[in-house]
């Protein structure tokens, strides 16, 4: 291939938190992630989802103009952005803002400080978005804030964190750190926190803030790299594999050559942010990176159109559009333009927008008919773009762009055109027509990444008519896409319909009808239902939100009898969870010689497996074996508990989807991943029963576990009894609930160590480590004085790290066993969804009788719970279920609960198992009986409160003193402080005077049973006064050592010891370690938060 002068023996240099790094030779598929967790000693970027939607890999990227001598900052997914995209470029994250050592920014103290990390796995990333924003608000000619401020307004603020989630904390508390460096922020809108007390001035609450120096001590660019050769942008394409053209006719014979050549995969890129929707399963040879060619990266504005390469990044291409007003265009030109911006500040997350390039996005949508809003708002605008075809180049409409055969690997699109609609439409100055442009869109989220249910684009052109004041409609342009179509599509019917009419109801009606019959969505559509006629109309305010939150204040009275117990502290590691410096199961450094392992699971619901093959390319890349259940020592058992067990792998058959048949072990994560991914599995169903894939199948066939009768609940007073009292009866309703996905931000991961004398030490991200040491020693064959199973803190559980990790756990157990080798695993986000098994899904039937006044009188209920294959801990069910369902008096109670034995992956509990269903459906039956009497639903749950004589009845034994009663005292003081009532009337108001727009408030009482479980406990007092203490709780982000550290202060605070000092700064709470503190017992169920 013909090689550019500038492109040879260059290195790929760029830093990292101020640190140089020079790089020889790397895959060129290898992301900026994995160089910084495998190569540096910077693991604050997490990997979540692999996709770049969740915001925990974020980091600072920062590149120097060295024409304008000046630093462009901006955020991007390090987990999508490739290494060698970042040749003289500085990464910071989130360590190189502050750390342990150096000490930390005030934006890690003041997480910690706001309580806005709990499990912390997310934090870094957050932390970073944030810096990102004050960085470049730093940059903007706004006037100077206050002392202890920043540029940052509060609404800068809260969308810096729009594109980052966070699974457990919840968003306002992260809201608050990020709006207390606002210059505008409204100091008592920010919530509980540790730096200030109630009472406190305005000006000690500013002083009591860590604090914030603008243009501090951080450097974002180092001034090596400012001195380092220009020429080093441009890596050598043959050591790289990696291409980057600097011209059309480069690009032109870097793509010849690859069609002479011998079969090669060749990737074209820009911000390579398409592979976090488009998996790659099967790597390139060779990349051809897009970013250096001139007429692709240009942005130029002319009297007649604004034309963006496509190389452009959306974020510029936003920052182009708004920028036109200060070049002379009309008026409602700019309108447009400036719709055009908002829409596409919708579109992902600002640090996918950061390095997505428009021409990517578009391309996506021609060729794999990706939901595109861009490319329907372009459609509607009348955009034009231009082609390279081989040699020749062609410009075509958008609507010929999108319809014609999808593009082939030698073209490519150079630009965008976005035409001036004053020409376009022929409207000249002082002419009584007017422009109207708008723009919708429907998703899940308004805002970060959801891809669009529907969007739409509709423009016109509007005038009145000479003789009366009637509107007439001309030149419309109206374009749809999202909704089940391969592509954006224009209504042009509807447009030649419309067109010259005057607007009625009548003309209206008729344009929806033609409407309906063009934009019809395919087969198997998401939100199919969904119409797009109404689109607009119920989105009238969509673009005037003026903040994301709502204002709120937070009191809570405080009790020093106990200090420190209940004082608002920060809770113990939140710093260095922000940091980046908490060490998780994935940042413990790999040993030497370390293996990577991948799960490789079943496809089918029941089935023989005959074999298993590895294609030949995997194992030439680095596969070291492939583990079975043939090569356990010895039982096969990947998960245990006292309800029953489950098997590590699947033996000569597989019972069902998700089951895990192997474990192939390689020397990375990416090479046991990619060998996972192509592994064939060769099934048999000849003569095999069909599977079990519902609980009416299993009804059927009579497929049940059996509940332990101490776990079984017991009915309450006479059904029938309560049926003859009622005045109505609803009778057999069906409701079906369907599973839910535990998404913890760190997915399952485990890291297993061969020890002298037979001995495995084992890191895993697990709710219950004491039962996968008995596991472990199980399937290994070993006593259990032989393992050791370390778990320091877990980035996220909600129950799926209970259960669900003990396999992960067992199976690198395993192979680090046989091959003598430590053995790792993270798994990816995919093989994580699909073994997770999540929440039980449900089939509920109800009958239920009442009175005139909505008082019931009885319920009964049959339940079908979907268990999956394995029991595990669903015999817990129903017992969960009946006590959640006592919290309203149903007069009697009566069920009938089986759990259902099914083809599907074994369901585990998940955050209030049984208590989330069950909420749900006594909601449902409150709501269907007010709905048929024509009541108030809040007054039928105030008429079915129990009294304590009925709570007796329902609770038997647990039922306590009638003073301990206080669910109806705390119901009355509840609508009192709300102003519930008033809230409620204004609501009514509100929805009598709109149409589309709807208000609703609703109270609903919960009642949750706390199962005490005694766990053990060690305090170690060492010879310099500091205590040690371990406990048989894992942190998982509800701040168990926090809550630890507080009581033991408080117990060793009644030993007058002479110049202690803090007892809080004295105690460390240490890792759970099975050997050294044993029989911990489960972390779940708020036994141990």
């Amino acid at each position: 291939m013909e090689k550019s002068e500038s492109t040879v023996n260059n290195n790929l240099v760029f830093g990292v938190n101020g640190k140089r790094f020079e790089v020889s030779t790397i895959h060129p598929s290898t992301t900026l992630l994995e160089f910084l967790r495998s190569h540096t000693t910077f693991k604050g970027a997490k990997l979540s989802c692999g996709e770049g939607g969740c915001g925990a890999c974020v980091v600072l990227l920062s590149k120097y103009n060295p024409v304008l001598d000046q630093v462009d900052d901006f955020t991007v997914s390090s987990c999508l952005t490739l290494l060698c995209s970042i040749n003289g470029c500085s990464i910071m994250t989130t360590e190189g803002i502050g750390n342990t050592k150096d000490g930390f920014h005030p934006i890690h103290e003041r997480f910690s400080g706001f309580h806005a990390s709990q499990c912390g796995f997310c934090t870094p990333g957050m932390c970073m978005s944030l810096f990102s924003a004050l960085v470049n608000a730093e940059k903007t000619p706004r006037p100077e804030p206050p002392l202890g401020f920043s540029k940052l307004k509060v609404s800068e603020a809260e969308k810096a964190i729009a594109g980052n989630l966070c699974r457990c904390t919840g968003y306002r508390p992260i809201a608050d750190a990020c709006k207390s460096f606002a210059a505008d922020v409204d100091m008592e809108d920010l919530g509980l926190n540790s730096f200030w007390r109630k009472g406190d001035s305005k000006d000690m609450k500013l002083s009591s803030l860590p604090s914030y120096k603008r243009n501090g001590d951080v450097c974002t660019f180092p001034q090596f790299l400012k001195s380092e050769n220009r020429s080093s942008l441009l890596l050598d394409s043959c050591r790289y594999s990696w291409s980057s053209p600097v011209s059309i006719e480069e690009l032109q014979r870097s793509l010849g050559s690859v069609e002479d050549g011998n079969g090669s995969r060749v990737k074209v890129v820009v911000g390579n942010t398409g592979m976090g929707y488009y998996k790659e399963v099967e790597s390139y040879d060779k990349y051809i990176d897009l970013r250096y060619i001139p007429e692709l990266s240009m942005i130029r504005r002319d009297d007649t159109s604004l034309n963006i390469g496509a190389a452009v990044t959306i974020s510029k291409a936003i920052e182009a559009l708004k920028e036109c007003n200060q070049h002379g265009f009309h008026t409602q030109e700019n309108m447009v333009y400036k719709k055009i911006a908002d829409h596409m500040e919708k579109v992902a997350s600002v640090f996918i927008r950061n390095s997505a390039s428009l021409g990517g996005n578009l391309v996506m949508a021609q060729r794999n008919h990706f939901p595109s809003d861009i490319a329907t708002i372009l459609l509607a605008v009348g955009s034009l773009v231009n082609i390279m075809n081989g040699l020749k180049s062609e410009e075509l409409t958008m609507e010929e762009f999108l319809r014609r055969p999808e593009l082939d690997s030698k073209s490519i699109l150079l630009s965008v055109k976005i035409p001036d609609w004053y020409g376009l439409m022929g409207i000249s100055s002082g002419t009584r027509m007017n422009l109207l442009f708008e723009t919708y869109r429907a998703a899940p989220r308004p805002l970060g990444n959801a891809l669009p249910y529907l969007n739409a684009a509709l423009m016109a052109e509007v005038s009145r008519c000479t003789t009366s004041n009637d509107i007439i409609l001309s030149n419309c342009r109206f374009a749809f896409g999202a909704y089940g179509t391969n592509h954006p599509i224009r209504a042009t019917k509807v447009e030649e319909f419309l067109t010259g009419k005057v607007l009625s109801v009548d003309v209206l009606y008729e344009a929806i009808k033609s409407l309906g019959a063009i934009v019809v969505p395919n087969d198997g559509t998401s939100n199919p239902a969904y119409s797009p006629l109404l689109s607009p109309a119920k989105q009238l305010n969509h673009g005037k939100i003026p903040t994301l939150l709502s204002s709120a204040k937070q009191e809570v009275e405080l009790n020093r009898q106990y200090h420190p117990v209940g004082d608002p502290i920060a809770k113990s590691g939140a710093a260095i969870q922000a940091s980046g410096e908490a060490v998780y199961v994935d940042d413990v450094p790999s040993p030497t010689n370390c293996l990577h392992g991948a799960f490789i699971y079943s496809t089918k619901p029941f089935a023989r497996v005959k074999g298993i093959k590895l294609k030949p390319e995997s194992v030439a890349d680095g596969v070291s074996a492939l583990i079975s259940f043939k090569d356990i020592p010895g039982e096969n058992i990947g998960a245990k508990n006292r309800l029953g067990s489950e098997p590590l792998f699947a033996d000569e058959f597989t019972r069902c989807a998700g089951q895990y048949i192997a474990f192939v072990v390689a020397d990375t994560q990416k090479h046991a991943d990619s060998a996972a991914d192509l592994a064939v599995v060769d099934y048999d169903t000849q003569n095999l029963e069909p599977p079990i894939l519902s609980v009416e199948e299993a009804v059927r066939k009579l497929s049940f576990f059996e509940v332990p009768p101490p776990l079984k609940p017991k009915q309450v007073r006479d059904f029938s009894k309560g049926m003859a009292e009622a005045d109505h009866k609803i009778l057999s309703v069906e409701i079906k609930l369907g599973s839910q996905y535990y998404f913890y931000m760190e997915t399952q991961t485990a890291l297993a160590i061969p020890d002298e004398d037979n001995c495995i030490v084992v890191y895993s991200s697990s709710q219950c480590p004491e039962f996968a040491h008995t596991t472990i020693s199980r399937c290994l064959g070993i006593p259990e004085h032989n393992v050791r199973v370390i778990t320091r803190r877990v980035g996220g559980g909600f129950g799926g790290k209970g259960f669900k990790a003990m396999p992960v756990a067992t199976a690198c157990a395993v192979a680090a066993y046989k091959l003598q080798r430590p053995v790792r695993i993270y798994m990816n986000r995919k093989t994580d969804m699909i073994i997770a098994g999540g929440r039980h899904p449900m089939k509920i039937t109800y009958s239920v009788g009442f009175k005139s006044d909505g008082k019931i009188t009885a319920l009964h209920l049959d339940i079908l719970i979907n268990a999956g294959i394995s029991v595990g801990v669903s015999p817990i069910m129903p017992h969960h279920i009946v006590e959640t369902l006592k919290k309203y008096d149903w007069g009697a109670l009566s069920f009938d609960i089986k759990l259902c034995k099914t083809n599907h992956s074994s369901k585990s509990v998940m955050r209030a198992p049984g208590e989330v269903q069950a909420t749900f459906i006594a909601e449902a039956v409150i709501e269907h009986v007010a709905a048929t009497l024509s009541l108030d639903v809040d007054s039928v749950r105030s008429k079915n409160l129990h009294n304590f004589n009925s709570l007796v009845f329902f609770f038997e034994g647990s039922a306590g003193e009638p003073v301990e009663y206080t669910l109806p005292s705390i119901w009355n003081k509840l609508a009192i402080s709300s102003g519930f009532k008033e809230r409620t009337e204004k609501i009514k108001q509100f929805n009598t005077c709109n149409k589309w727009q709807k208000r609703g408030i609703s109270r609903v009482p919960i009642v949750h049973e706390v199962a005490l479980t005694p766990t053990p406990g060690k305090v170690s007092i060492l010879s310099d006064g500091s205590v040690a203490v371990e406990v048989g709780g894992i942190e998982l982000g509800q701040g168990l050592w926090t809550k630890v550290k507080q009581m033991a202060a408080f117990a060793l605070s009644s030993i007058q010891c002479d110049e202690m000092g803090d007892f809080l700064e004295k105690i460390r709470v240490i890792q759970a370690d099975t050997l050294s503190l044993i029989q911990g017992g489960l972390t779940a169920g708020s036994t141990k938060s």
